[in-house]
């Protein structure tokens, strides 16, 4: 090909040395993002969000975030569907509840971290059909925790302290001198525990375990063949997900409704936390909190616009049907256009305004 092709005698490109800001994006280190975010959740929005933005959106925004996260990585990084997210949720917040009420003086973290574990204990359980079971097969056996959850906890009153309604007063939250009881309090012990446990996930799937959910996911066959231990990944990936999700279950309990009570943790919420991941795209721990952010946004955006155009007409019953259809469209819209998620728009819009700034690596 050489003696065919005319040498390129062409002077080569030059490159334009990057300006100023270009050059500071350029050699920024990539958890710059993450840093930036973490100073503004904790620095900016304590003091300029109203107490009904961290009430009724932060902190349910984190809750569910969090709990996108432990579904992520059972569901999008180890490829094992699960249908009973809200029972793991409520196994973490009820087995949290009963430590703090029966063991005196027991702190809060060690109590919310002995919830986790009991979450990890059901969710291996309810792994063990994994070993035999995949796909919707497996979606289905999952799910039976889900109903299997729900009927212990109200069946024995025990798990509820004999409340006549099985609605409980969550406990104060209270980390040595420190009382968590203002809606900032609240909001900044939620952001922290959130940014701890997606911190750990991230590094997680960093590791070769990540890499042994992932082979899994791709290919059961292959991943045996070359070595992994596909039936240890599969129950590795149940327990650390039932851990994440049991937490969050704490946090959506004991710091969102301040309740805690079975109805918070019905089939709705384990649908709506796999919409979360659907959404904001399997495989990705930032999808997670992409899609909680959509999932909460969306009915105040319908209520305003709902309002705007019928007025009175548009009530609480108008809004859930509109909600539950637009959630459908935007599922079906999401897996025909983009079945990776919004995490996959927020990567084409990144590249596209590093094309336009012209740098090369853009975060």
């Amino acid at each position: 090909m050489s003696a065919i092709l005319p040498a390129d005698t062409s002077p080569p490109l030059a490159i334009a040395p990057p300006s100023g800001l270009r050059r500071a994006w350029a050699c920024a280190p990539r958890g710059l993002p993450v840093l930036a975010i973490l100073a503004l959740g904790y620095g900016l929005v304590p003091a300029l969000a109203s107490p009904y933005w961290l009430d009724a959106i932060l902190i349910p925004f984190l809750a569910l975030s969090l709990a996108g996260v432990g579904l992520n990585l059972l569901t999008g990084y180890a490829g094992q569907l699960s249908l009973g997210t809200a029972a793991f949720m409520a196994v973490g917040a009820f087995a949290t509840y009963n430590f703090h009420l029966r063991i005196p003086g027991i702190p809060l973290l060690a109590s919310m971290a002995l919830g986790g574990l009991c979450a990890t204990a059901v969710g291996l359980l309810f792994g063990l059909p994994s070993l035999r079971l995949r796909g919707f097969y497996l979606a289905v056996s999952t799910l039976a925790a889900q109903f299997f959850v729900q009927w212990m906890l109200t069946r024995f009153g025990w798990f509820t302290n004999h409340s006549s309604s099985g609605v409980i007063d969550a406990p104060e939250l209270r980390i040595g001198p420190w009382v968590f009881d203002t809606p900032v309090a609240r909001y900044l012990f939620a952001l922290t525990v959130v940014a701890l446990l997606s911190a750990a996930a991230w590094r997680l799937v960093s590791t070769r375990t990540g890499q042994h959910f992932v082979a899994v996911r791709d290919n059961e066959l292959a991943a045996r063949v070359i070595g992994i231990p596909v039936l240890r990944t599969k129950l590795l990936a149940f327990a650390v997900s039932s851990f994440i999700v049991g937490v969050a279950g704490v946090l959506w309990a004991f710091v969102y409704l301040r309740t805690v009570e079975p109805a918070g943790f019905n089939l709705d919420r384990s649908f709506q936390i796999l919409f979360i991941v659907i959404l904001g795209g399997l495989g990705t721990i930032r999808g997670a909190f992409f899609g909680a952010a959509l999932i909460v946004v969306l009915p105040l955006l319908l209520s305003r616009l709902g309002s705007w155009a019928l007025g009175g007409m548009f009530d609480s019953g108008v809004l859930e049907m509109s909600q539950r259809i637009a959630l459908g469209l935007l599922i079906i819209g999401f897996l025909i256009a983009e079945p990776e998620g919004l995490t996959a728009l927020w990567a084409r819009a990144r590249h596209a305004l590093a094309r336009r700034l012209g740098i090369a690596r853009f975060h």
